[in-house]
């Protein structure tokens, strides 16, 4: 079966930039685009008032991805583009057919001031159950965002890619987050920038006069160990220039100020099979939540 990149579509402006970014998407991986509209059935009082008869709802529930996928079609010309409509609810939806897409993209709905996206309900739960690789884009995003200004400083999707961005755990590196990271960078023809976050030590919390010889040492330490799990994929990715980034204090918000200069971010997603069900973890919630640039979520056991 030929595995697609899926994007969920709902009419909204964060859905709608998600059509446009997966577009995009699909073509550097030269896959179809699938576009899903969830159809949830509307209730039967609200089927028969006035304003909002069945046939109304089914008509602009069709007219919506419709429209969304002949608009693809004429500015990706080539681009194999198909419709579905699934009945139910969206997230359970969604998170079932991410099983069968190279990848899924949805929007999130940016917010005012410093406060970042919002990750709605739908996003939350399918970034936690999915089994591929999930990208949520921000409301707004346009192709230029994910590039260098011209020569002039005006914002174009000719010039040259943004670095890709990883977050990386150098206490259980996966395979798979790094993987998608130096495919992601190799498709885009950029670089990678690899940021790893290490602890303050433990003076900080008490107040403590700092000791530059411990935190010289830290330094060093931890740089090592990010230059130890990245060898061999810059044995395996020689075309990529990889910039390593070690700094002390809380990943997540290194990663937030990456995301500023980048095309993508990449994280994880630890698949934890427990009664208390999935969890997306705190650096990856907040990293959904503030990011500006879109973000990729891998899961990974």
């Amino acid at each position: 079966m030929t595995r697609t990149v899926t994007v969920g579509l709902d009419g909204s402006p964060e859905s709608r930039a998600a059509a446009e970014w997966a577009a995009r998407e699909a073509e550097l991986r030269e896959l179809p685009l699938k576009i899903i509209n969830v159809w949830e059935p509307v209730p039967q009082p609200m089927a028969q008032a006035p304003l909002l008869g069945a046939e109304t709802h089914q008509h602009w529930t069709e007219r919506i991805p419709r429209e969304t996928a002949d608009g693809i079609r004429l500015r990706h010309p080539g681009l194999t583009v198909t419709v579905e409509q699934p009945s139910g609810r969206p997230g359970e939806v969604m998170s079932g057919v991410a099983k069968g897409a190279e990848l899924l993209v949805l929007g999130s709905r940016g917010l005012s001031g410093i406060g970042g996206f919002m990750v709605g309900s739908v996003g939350l739960t399918v970034v936690a159950h999915a089994e591929r690789p999930v990208v949520l884009v921000r409301a707004g995003e346009q192709a230029a965002d994910e590039h260098e200004p011209d020569p002039a400083g005006i914002p174009s999707a000719a010039a040259p890619y943004l670095p890709v961005v990883l977050g990386l755990d150098t206490g259980s590196p996966d395979p798979a987050v790094i993987g998608f990271a130096f495919e992601a960078a190799v498709r885009r023809g950029t670089s990678l920038r690899v940021l790893h976050g290490w602890d303050l030590p433990p003076y900080f919390a008490y107040g403590l006069a700092a000791d530059p010889y411990f935190d010289s040492h830290l330094a060093k330490q931890d740089a090592a160990s990010l230059a130890e799990v990245l060898r061999p994929w810059r044995q395996k990715f020689p075309a990529v220039e990889v910039v390593e980034v070690s700094r002390s204090g809380k990943p997540a918000n290194h990663l937030v100020d990456a995301s500023r200069e980048a095309s993508l971010v990449v994280v994880g997603r630890r698949v934890r099979r427990r009664p208390l069900g999935p969890r997306i973890g705190p650096v990856t919630h907040a990293v959904l939540h503030h990011a500006t640039a879109p973000v990729a979520v891998v899961p990974h056991d």
